[in-house]
């Protein structure tokens, strides 16, 4: 069984052979299901629910700095959350820290 962790805890949730650049994949911690992202700037994360439809942004595509959801288009940028077509919607991001060959994330 997993230890408990705090919401203040970096958790390792990926290596960074797991996420080459340029893609995109989910994974859970704890009840949360968050999606990461490798640009050529490093690595993101957010939760993984669009605010517009509820789609799978870690099913989506990485163009730049911006996932794309793979449902209806809309697009965020994966280090602010920002969307760039409705700069009143956003999604939730993440830290993210590299220790070594280790992804870790904590949430926000």
């Amino acid at each position: 069984m997993a230890a408990a962790f705090q919401m203040t805890d970096f958790i390792e949730v990926a290596k960074v052979e797991d996420l080459p650049t340029g893609r995109a994949i989910v994974r859970a911690v704890g009840e949360h299901r968050i999606a990461l992202y490798h640009t050529a700037d490093g690595y993101f994360a957010s939760d993984n629910t669009c605010p517009h439809r509820g789609g799978p942004l870690g099913e989506g595509d990485i163009i730049g700095n911006e996932i794309v959801c793979p449902w209806h288009l809309w697009s965020f940028e994966v280090d602010t959350g920002r969307c760039g077509g409705n700069p009143e919607v956003c999604i939730v991001t993440h830290d993210v820290r590299i220790d070594g060959d280790r992804i870790l994330v904590r949430l926000s």
